[in-house]
């Protein structure tokens, strides 16, 4: 396991999901957590779970379209605990399959405007609290980020600027120790393809499982587990790459 004691996290979109499993594993492995989503209840529900478990975190309400949002994100977590080492630019969102000439501009610059500016947004303030002492930076993505996805044009456009995004960044910053990867999750049971207003049918999900090699839906927590690695020091080589994880789907 990745020592994080002494080291200071910030995670988007850590109300739910992977980023709720991300939080909880960090703060179990040593790391002061700043659990950051639109969700305050579910964001603070995830704090009380860390610290009733001994560990120290705390809520920051967080809106990722905003640069101002994004900016009190990191100048808090700098004024509650000195430093930033680890983030994890997680937030994003997901719509019901259309085709392209039905997705319309408003779905396409919500899209855009969440899941790539979003992260841009955060990472511009990361990179700067980072540059002086260095840390690791891990930005969802997706395997939609990697290949086309059937009905999802806007969705897979923006996951792969957030790769690129990656890439260009980890050239810039390496200089300064600051390591910069994408995670590229599969078909996660997560309640962005789980339940109403999901955008996944179960006919989709369905489909995914029988196209995945281990032939079931990954878990927040496995991909938790690739988090801590590339937070940790035992990923202290990686950084430009993007980390697939999907059961074999896109083999």
């Amino acid at each position: 396991m990745a020592d994080l004691h002494n080291k200071v996290a910030i995670v988007t979109g850590g109300a739910s999901g992977i980023g709720r499993a991300s939080a909880l594993l960090m703060a179990r492995e040593g790391a002061k957590v700043v659990v950051a989503d639109m969700s305050e209840r579910a964001g603070r529900d995830v704090v009380a779970e860390i610290e009733q478990a001994g560990g120290i975190a705390r809520f920051q309400a967080l809106d990722v379209r905003s640069d101002e949002s994004c900016a009190a994100l990191v100048a808090e977590t700098l004024r509650h605990f000195g430093q930033l080492d680890i983030a994890f630019n997680n937030a994003g969102i997901f719509a019901s399959p259309s085709l392209t000439e039905d997705q319309g501009l408003t779905l396409w610059q919500q899209m855009l405007e969440v899941n790539l500016t979003g992260v841009f947004n955060c990472m511009v303030h990361e990179l700067q609290a980072m540059k002086a002492g260095g840390g690791s930076i891990i930005n969802t993505a997706s395997v939609a980020g990697i290949r086309g996805t059937f009905g999802a044009a806007a969705y897979s456009a923006s996951k792969h600027g957030v790769i690129g995004l990656t890439r260009s960044a980890a050239l810039e910053y390496g200089k300064y120790g600051v390591r910069i990867n994408a995670l590229c999750p599969g078909l996660i049971e997560t309640p962005m393809t789980a339940g109403p207003g999901s955008g996944f049918s179960e006919q989709m999900i369905n489909g995914a499982v029988r196209s995945t090699p281990l032939r079931r839906q990954g878990s927040p927590e496995e991909m938790a587990e690739m988090v801590l690695w590339l937070a940790g020091p035992r990923a202290a080589y990686s950084t430009g790459a993007h980390y697939v994880v999907d059961g074999g789907f896109s083999a």
